[in-house]
C-alpha cells in the first residue's frame, strides 16, 4: 500500500462527525504551547515517575504483566454460539456475554470492529444473534434497529463466509451455499501449492478443523428463526449466475465448483482417512493448558471438530480445551464478561521492562529481575511448524502468549532480547545463554528477500487469499517493516550491525519505504506504527540521522501531527491510505511511537518533539496511566483490529523516558 499527502496540517479528513472529533481538535492553552524547554522537560521527568509507578504497581507476582486485549463482539457471540452447540449453555454466563454485547452496539443498530468505526455486517449479525440467544426478543428496539440495518445490507446472504458457517451449524444457512473445504487438503506434500503450510500459522489452525466441520456438515436444531435477516426469507440464498472470471480467481471458482461435486463421490475410506489425519494434527498442537496456539478461534473450531468425529465433552483433550477457552474471559466490575481472542503476557511484559530501563529504573530493581526470571522460563526449546521450512534450525524463540509452543514470535523474540539485555541479572550467563539461542533462531528465520515475518519463513504463496472461503483477514504471513526494524535493533543492539543478514535487513527497510516518507505497519496502525519501529531501528543500525530516508521519514511525521501536538491514525488507512494515512485522533500509544522515531532521528530539540511530549504529559491521568478507546493494535489489517490496553502504558514511557534520557539516537542501552 502506498501513502500519498496532500500537504495538509492533519486534519481528519471529511465524514460524520463524531464527539471524538471535538475532543481531537481541542487546542492547548496558551501557556502550554509556550512552554521552555525546560518546563517540558520537567513536566515530563514527573510524568515519567507517575507513569513508571503504576507500571510497577500492575505487574503480576509472578514477574509478567499483560493488559487487557479487546477486539470485537465477534468473540463474545461465537463462545454463545459454541455454548449453544455443545449444549452447554450456562445462564449467568450467557447473560454476562450479553450484557457485554449490548454495551458495545452503536446507536445505528450495528456493531463496529474497532472504536468509532463504521457498522460491520458480519460482526452485527454475530452480535444479534448472541442477544437473540441470551433472550433478547427480535421486536425489542436495540435487535429491530440492528435487523433493519443487516437487510440494507443484504442480509446475511452478504455475510463473510466463516459468519455463514457458524449459522450453518443451526441451519440458519444451507451448508451447500458454502465452499467446499476438503480435508484431504492435509494430504497435499510440503512443496505443492495451497498446502496447509502455505497459510500463516492462524489460519493453518483454524482452516484443519474447519475441514472437519465442513466434511460432516452438521445441523443442531436452531432455538428460533432468523428471517428477519434475510431479504427474502423465502429465497435467503438465490443461485448467484457467476460471469466467467479470467486468472486464478476463474480457477478457484471452478476449483469450488469441482470440490462440491468431489464430495459426492469421494471414498469413504479416503476422506475418513483424511479426517482421522486432521484429528491428529489438531491433537498433536494442543498446548499443555489446553488451548491451540494460545488464541481463541482456532480452540473452538478444534474443540467443535474433536466432538464431532466423538469425542465426548469428558475427553481429557476436550475438557482441557473447554476450560483453556474459559481462561480468555474477561470480567469487568458491571458484571459483563468478555472474550479476549488472545492474551499477550510475553509481549507486555518486554515492552513493559523497556519502557521501565528506559525511564530510568534501575536495571537491578527486584520488579525487572523478576521480569527477567519469567521470561527466561517462557523461552521454547521444541520445534514448532516453523520447523518445516527450517528443519535444521535449533529453537530458542519466544511467543506471544502463556502457552504457545509450537508458534513461537519473530516479534516478541526481537523484544524479549532487547528487554532482557535491559536487566542487570544476577546470573548473566544464563541471561547470555538465552539471547544467544533467540539471536541465532531469529536470524535463521530470515527470508529470501532479507526481511522477517512474524512466525514463519517465505510465507508469501499469493495463492490461498484467492479460495472462496478466505474471505476474512490475512491468510499468509509475509514480511513486514515493523517485524524486519525489531529484528534489526535487536540485532544491532548484540553487535552484529554488520553481519550480512542485519544488513540485507536495512536494506530491504530502505527499499520498502512509502514514498511520502512512512514505512507501513502490518502489526500496529499503521504508518504511524511502521514508521515509529524502523527510525529506532535504523539509528540503532547506525544510519546517520541525515540519511535521506530519514530525513523523508521526519518531515512525513511532522506533516501529520494533529493540531494539538499529539499524533493518530485511524484503522481505516488500512483501507483508504491517500486519506487516513497518520490521520486520526491523537492517541497515547501512536504519539509515543512518532515521538520514539523523532528521537532516534535526532530531533529532541524540534519543536514537534516537544508538543508532542506537552500532549503526553497532558493527558496523562493523576494515577500514571492514559486513556485509550481507539484501536492501534492490528491483527489483519482493517479486518481485525486489537486495542492492547497496555500499549497506552508502555509506549508512552518508553517515549518519555527517551526524551529525557537525551543520548544520541542508536547508542546503546543494554550492557
Amino acid at each position: 500500500m502506498t501513502a500519498t499527502t496532500d500537504g495538509s496540517t492533519g486534519k481528519l479528513p471529511p465524514r460524520e462527525p463524531s464527539a471524538s472529533d471535538t475532543a481531537r481538535t481541542t487546542e492547548p492553552s496558551a501557556r502550554t504551547r509556550t512552554a521552555a524547554p525546560r518546563d517540558t522537560a520537567d513536566a515530563a521527568r514527573r510524568a515519567a515517575a507517575r507513569a513508571s509507578e503504576y507500571l510497577l504497581s500492575v505487574q503480576d507476582p509472578a514477574g509478567w504483566w499483560k493488559g487487557d486485549l479487546e477486539t470485537n463482539v465477534t468473540m463474545d457471540a461465537e463462545d454463545l454460539m459454541l455454548r449453544q452447540f455443545l449444549g452447554i449453555q450456562d445462564p449467568e454466563l450467557t447473560e454476562a456475554a450479553a450484557r457485554y454485547i449490548r454495551s458495545r452496539q452503536r446507536t445505528d443498530g450495528t456493531w463496529a470492529t474497532f472504536h468509532d468505526g463504521p457498522g460491520d455486517l458480519s460482526t452485527t449479525i454475530e452480535g444479534y444473534v448472541a442477544l437473540r440467544l441470551a433472550g433478547d426478543e427480535p421486536d425489542a428496539p436495540h435487535l429491530a434497529k440492528a435487523s433493519a440495518w443487516i437487510r440494507e445490507q443484504g442480509g446475511i446472504a452478504a455475510a463473510r463466509v466463516f459468519t455463514r458457517i457458524w449459522l450453518a451449524l443451526f441451519g440458519w444457512w444451507k451448508w451447500e451455499d458454502l465452499p467446499e473445504l476438503p480435508p484431504e487438503l492435509l494430504s497435499f506434500p510440503k512443496w505443492f501449492p495451497l498446502n496447509i503450510y502455505d497459510f500463516g500459522c492462524w489460519a493453518r489452525q483454524t482452516i484443519v478443523p474447519l475441514t472437519i466441520v465442513s466434511a460432516t456438515r452438521p445441523v443442531r436444531p436452531a432455538p428460533f428463526a432468523l428471517d428477519e435477516l434475510h431479504t427474502d426469507p423465502a429465497n435467503p440464498a438465490p443461485p448467484k449466475r457467476l460471469a466467467p472470471v479470467a486468472g486464478w480467481d476463474g480457477v478457484f471458482q471452478r476449483l469450488d465448483k469441482a470440490l462440491h461435486l468431489y464430495r459426492k463421490v469421494a471414498p469413504r475410506a479416503l476422506r475418513g482417512a483424511a479426517m482421522r489425519s486432521a484429528a491428529r494434527w489438531i491433537i498433536e498442537r494442543q498446548e499443555n493448558d489446553g488451548c491451540w496456539g494460545g488464541i481463541q478461534p482456532p480452540a473452538v473450531y478444534s474443540v467443535i471438530a474433536l466432538h464431532l468425529l466423538g469425542y465426548d465433552l469428558d475427553h481429557p483433550v476436550l475438557r482441557a480445551g473447554l476450560e483453556s477457552l474459559d481462561r480468555f474471559a474477561v470480567w469487568r466490575e458491571d458484571g459483563a464478561r468478555m472474550i479476549e481472542a488472545c492474551q499477550s503476557p510475553v509481549w507486555d511484559t518486554c515492552l513493559a521492562t523497556i519502557a521501565l530501563a528506559d525511564a530510568g529504573v534501575p536495571p537491578d530493581h527486584p520488579q525487572l529481575v523478576k521480569a527477567a526470571d519469567w521470561m527466561l522460563a517462557e523461552q521454547i526449546h521444541r520445534p514448532g511448524d516453523w520447523s518445516v521450512r527450517r528443519p535444521q534450525l535449533p529453537s530458542g524463540g519466544w511467543g506471544f502468549e502463556f502457552h504457545n509452543d509450537k508458534y513461537p514470535d519473530i516479534d516478541d523474540t526481537a523484544e524479549v532480547v532487547l528487554a532482557l539485555r535491559r536487566v542487570a541479572h544476577p546470573d548473566p550467563l544464563r541471561v547470555q545463554a538465552a539471547v544467544d539461542r533467540a539471536v541465532r533462531w531469529t536470524a535463521g528465520m530470515q527470508s529470501r528477500n532479507g526481511a522477517w515475518a512474524a512466525f514463519d519463513v517465505d510465507n508469501t504463496s499469493p495463492l490461498p487469499d484467492r479460495l472462496p472461503f478466505c474471505d476474512f483477514g490475512e491468510v499468509i504471513d509475509p514480511p513486514s517493516a515493523d517485524v524486519t526494524a525489531h529484528v534489526v535493533e535487536m540485532l544491532a543492539d548484540v553487535g552484529r550491525t554488520h553481519h550480512p543478514r542485519t544488513r540485507r535487513g536495512i536494506a530491504w527497510l530502505l527499499a520498502e519505504q512509502e514514498p511520502d516518507g512512512s514505512w507501513f505497519g502490518r502489526w500496529g496502525t499503521n504508518y504511524v506504527y511502521g514508521t515509529g519501529s524502523v527510525l529506532p531501528a535504523l539509528a540503532a543500525a547506525g544510519i546517520p540521522a541525515s540519511h535521506p530516508a530519514v530525513r523523508r521519514a521526519v518531515r512525513w511525521l511532522e506533516r501529520v501531527q494533529n493540531d494539538d501536538g499529539g499524533w493518530g491514525e485511524d484503522q481505516r488507512s488500512y483501507q483508504d491510505a491517500e486519506r487516513w494515512a497518520g490521520r486520526g485522533t491523537s492517541t497515547a500509544s501512536q504519539t509515543a511511537w512518532a515521538l520514539m522515531a523523532l528521537l532516534a532521528a535526532g530531533e529532541r530539540e524540534s519543536e514537534a518533539v516537544r508538543r508532542g511530549v506537552r500532549w503526553l504529559t497532558g493527558t496523562q491521568r493523576e494515577d500514571g496511566s492514559w486513556d485509550e478507546p481507539y484501536f492501534t493494535g492490528t491483527g489483519f489489517p482493517w479486518d481485525f483490529c486489537i486495542n492492547y490496553h497496555l500499549y497506552r502504558q508502555v509506549f508512552p514511557l518508553t517515549a518519555l523516558g527517551r526524551y529525557l534520557d537525551g543520548r544520541p539516537a542508536g547508542a546503546p542501552v543494554g550492557d
